[in-house]
């Protein structure tokens, strides 16, 4: 298995292969994960303070904040599947 880094804005990348889900931070149940993920010391903020619009959960239980649209990083992680498949 090699080693995919995603682009997640400000030159910050995440590993495609650990991401679970990448959802917009609006609902409350999405706000709740965040709080607990900061409480428990496993919140990485990546926003640069600027407003958090997509939050990438992983499987190591880390919730990451980007303030890029979770539909540009979904379409990075699907490009980046495609190229390997070239």
């Amino acid at each position: 298995m090699s080693l995919r880094l995603i682009n997640i804005g400000f030159g910050n990348v995440v590993s495609a292969n650990r991401i679970i889900t990448i959802v917009s931070p609006e609902s409350a149940p999405i706000k709740r994960i965040i709080s607990v993920a900061r409480e428990n010391n496993k919140l990485i903020d990546a926003t640069y303070g600027r407003r958090t619009r997509a939050v990438i959960i992983t499987d190591s239980d880390h919730v990451v904040l980007s303030a890029v649209q979770p539909e540009t990083v979904g379409n990075r992680v699907v490009t980046h599947e495609e190229e390997l498949l070239d």
